[in-house]
Order: C-alpha cells, then structure tokens, then sequence
C-alpha cells in the first residue's frame, strides 16, 4: 500500500499577498486570494491485491448429507444485499435482528454519538468562518469633577449615559487555519459516522452467530439426551442381568457412572443454553426475565446457497472500520494544517455601529450616532517553541494514522481470507463428519443388539457409545461452523451496509429518519 505520509506542503510565502498595495486593497486581496497551508488530504490507493487467499479457493463448495450441507457457490464480484442475513431464510431471525435495530442501546449511543458529532462540526463551522455579531446595549449613571477637565474647581456633575450598539468582529483566515479546524471536524462526524456503522455491523453478525450458537446448543442438548436415556436403558438393562447373575457390579457401577456423567453434561450444556438466550435478549434491549424471543434450532435455518464475494479492491470502501481510519487520516492531516497556521500572522477585523446619549429619548436621534471599525494583526514571536512542537507532533499523529489505517487494511484482509478458507474446510469438515457420525451410530447399534444378546462385550459398548457421542459432538459443530463462518464472511466483507435504505438506527419514535452526514451510498464512494 502507497503511503501518504508525505503530501505536498503550501509553501508559506506563497499564503501571503503583495505587500506593495495599499491597506484597504491588501485586505480585500488576503480574503480573495486566502489558501490554506499544511498538507491537502488524499485518499489512501487501493492495495493492488487480485486474491484474498494465497491459494485459490474454490467456488463450488463441498456438500454433505445433513443440516448445512447445502451446496455452496461464492460469486465472486457480486454486491452484497443490505439484509444479508435474510439468505438464511429464518422468519424469525430477521424479527431478531429488526427488533434490536429499534431497541439495542449500544447502536442508539453510536447513533447519538454521530449527532453529537455532526452537530460539533456545525458549531465549528459557524464559529471560525463566519463574523460574530452581536446586540448590546448600556445604561450608567456617572460623576465627573470639572477639575479633571482644566475647567476649574467646580461642583460634580452627575449624569446618566445610554448606550446601544452591534457589534462585529471576525478573525480573518487568511492561511486556512480555520478551514482545516472544520475540515477535521467534518472528518470527526465522519468517524462518527462509520463507527455507527461498525456497531450496526457488529450488532446484526453477533445476533446472527448468537441464534446459531443457540441452535447448536439446542441439538447438542437433544443429542446428548438420547444418550442419556440410552445409557440410563443400559443401566436397567444390567440390574436386571444383576439380578440373574449375567452381569458383575462393576458392570453396573461402571454404567451409572457413565450416565451421571452425562447428565452433568447435560446440565453444562442447559446453563449454557440460558446464557446464550440471555445475551440474545440483551442484543434487542429486552431484560432477559422480559424476553420472548423465539427459539432457534439448527432444522429450521437454511445454509446461503449464493454469496457474493466482492472484489479485493472494493474491500477497503465497504468496511466500515477501514473508512473510519481513513477519516481519522482526514482529520489528524487537516490538524497539520491548523498547527501551521497557528505560526503566521492572525488578522482580526472588528466593527460597531450604535447611538449614545444623556436620555433615552435622545438615544436614537440624529446626534446620537457612534461607530468605529478596527484591525488588529498578531505574529507569534517566541512561544518557548510551543508552536513549533505542537506541528510536529500533529504531523507524527498524521503518521501514526496512516500506519493505522495500513493495519487495519492488512487485518480486514486477513479476516476475509480466514473467513473463506474456513468455509472451504468447514464443507469438507461437515461431509466427513456426517459420514463419521452415521457410522459410529452404526457401530454403536450392532454392538448394543449383540450385548443385549449375550453374544457382545460390555467394554465395547462402552467404547461405542464414548466414539459415537464424539462424533455426533463434531458433526453439531461442523453443522455450526459452517453457519457461522458464512456469517463472518458476509461481516468481513462490510455486510452491505451502502445498500440499506434507512439509517442504521431506526428508533422507534424517529423511525424513518435519517441523521446521517451523508447517504449510505455517498459514504461508499
């Protein structure tokens, strides 16, 4: 990636107009010909990458006989939808997810966040570059001695005096000071803005990974219940061989143990249940003992069939943390400029106009009339090079965004490549698994029949069974991985934010509206 820590500087001479001409002409001309010194903002290159993986990964992914199966086909140059969590075809996920988009406090604190922002630029933006103007207006009783005046000893002479004027004075930006302060606080709201974003981001992909954390969970629970029961079927099945002498305590004890352990299992995975259930009424701002939010199992979600997969070089204008660092560069870049500006002259123009008089009856006549008009011009000297270290460390800011923005270029790569190459070992993973599990159960049925028989070992039923609930775990994972890693790609690759329509936080009672500096296809380009 081309780094753009070194930008063009204006020269400083060339800010400053030709001093030859005369006072009224010099000021008219330092507002026509102002510019602004310190380095003008360019937008980072493109990485010129063409691949996210360092091999090629294939378009058609594996398939598997069970849940999440389902063939796979990357489409490589397609945009991604806004709702791209609907592709998983779950009526009640996209409820989930459209409730907390309403109701999550996190996304309303972001949403506030970028109005704060917004509205903090506009005061900047109104403070530094337009004239301040102002009513006033005075009464004052007074004494004055004619004494004081070479007239003499005399008695004191009390009267009252009335003022009104307006008033107004304006700070010339005569080298850009104050256009590069809005400039950085038009990039601030824009972090503001794509840190919004980041939080929508996060808040739909957490609820999305969260509801198939609890499916997996839901047929871990139910998994690891047949089980149990076989086993409880299988500690009866011996008391009763006890009883007739067939079958030797440690038989038994050996069982009851294996099936208490699973009922342990089976309570750690139930609390787990709960908190995950938890953490999904969190995410739509419901307490967990008020949410009835609905179940989720791992039958009723549908793996994406088709996902689109943007091209390397748009990666670093669909995500939102990448364009939030490239605002910050915006923004510490426009700060080199204030600092420079700072060391040249500061011009300031004042003016009032009003009326003054002994009465208020007299106040507003044709005598009454006062006003004046002044400049000022103001070089910084000797700072105790306070100046001069307050530019150079907002150049080294400057830099240190720049090699911020680069890492986190280098680590949304990284977490799309990841990404893609876990949904290709996840489809592998799943056919393998699927085929493991059906053949333990196999495996553990012939067994159960020939021990039930007498003609089969207790020890290798109890092998069975431990390989048969090992390979049903890894199937419910391999199942859930592969869920969720299409999920983590569709999040590392922006999740389409530029295609929704409203804004990220649709509060109920502003639903509708946008409060956004700019629309979601605006901020895309």
């Amino acid at each position: 990636m081309k780094s753009r820590l070194a930008p063009t500087h204006l020269s400083w001479k060339s800010c400053i107009p030709n001093p030859s001409k005369n006072g009224l002409a010099l000021i008219f001309s330092i507002g026509l010909t102002a510019c602004a010194v310190g380095p003008d903002f360019k937008k980072p290159d493109a990485p010129k990458v063409s691949s996210y993986t360092e091999k090629p990964v294939s378009n058609q992914l594996a398939t598997a006989p069970s849940i999440g199966g389902t063939q796979q086909n990357l489409d490589p140059g397609a945009d991604i939808p806004a709702e791209w969590w609907a592709l998983y075809r779950s009526p009640e996920l996209d409820v989930l997810i459209k409730q907390a988009i309403k109701r999550n406090p996190n996304l309303a604190a972001a949403d506030a966040t970028l109005r704060a922002a917004q509205e903090n630029a506009n005061a900047t933006f109104g403070s530094l570059l337009f004239p301040s103007v102002g009513l006033g207006g005075s009464a004052a009783r007074q004494q004055i001695n004619p004494s004081s005046f070479g007239q003499g000893a005399g008695n004191p002479i009390i009267y009252n005096l009335y003022n009104t004027s307006v008033s107004v004075n304006y700070n010339l930006d005569v080298f850009g000071g104050a256009r590069r302060a809005v400039q950085s606080a038009a990039a601030q709201a824009e972090i503001a803005g794509f840190q919004l974003e980041s939080a929508y981001l996060n808040l739909t992909a957490n609820i999305v990974t969260t509801a198939i954390r609890e499916a997996a969970l839901r047929a871990q629970y139910a998994s690891n219940l047949e089980i149990y029961e076989a086993q409880k079927n299988l500690a009866d099945m011996i008391a009763k061989q006890l009883d007739i002498g067939t079958a030797s305590r440690v038989d038994l004890t050996s069982q009851l143990s294996i099936t208490a352990s699973s009922q342990i299992d089976l309570l750690n995975i139930d609390k787990s249940l709960s908190f995950t259930r938890n953490q999904l009424s969190v995410y739509v701002g419901e307490f967990p003992g008020n949410g009835l939010l609905a179940k989720f199992n791992l039958n009723q979600l549908n793996l994406p069939e088709k996902i689109p997969l943007s091209v390397p070089s748009e990666l670093v204008r669909q995500r939102p943390d990448i364009r939030a660092a490239e605002a910050y560069i915006k923004s510490t870049n426009a700060l080199v400029g204030v600092a420079t500006a700072n060391l040249l002259p500061q011009i300031t123009l004042s003016g009032a106009s009003g009326s003054q008089a002994l009465t208020t009856g007299a106040l507003f006549g044709p005598n009454a009339a006062i006003w004046s008009v002044a400049g000022g011009v103001f070089q910084p000297l000797f700072q105790g090079g306070a100046l001069l270290a307050q530019r150079r460390g907002a150049i080294a800011t400057n830099e240190a965004a720049v090699f911020q923005y680069q890492a986190t270029v280098l680590n949304a790569f990284q977490e799309v490549a990841n990404a893609l190459q876990a949904l290709e070992s996840d489809a592998l993973a799943l056919r393998a698994a699927s085929e493991a599990e059906q053949n333990a159960l196999e495996y553990l049925n012939l067994l159960e029949q020939q021990y039930k028989l007498g003609t089969g070992s207790y020890l290798a039923v109890l092998i069975a069974q431990k390989q048969y609930q090992q390979t049903k775990y890894r199937l419910i994972d391999a199942q859930a991985n592969r869920f969720a890693n299409t999920a983590a790609l569709f999040t590392a690759l922006g999740g389409g934010w530029w295609n929704r329509s409203g804004p990220a936080y649709q509060s109920q009672k502003n639903e509708g509206s946008n409060n956004q500096v700019l629309s979601q296809q605006e901020m895309r380009q």
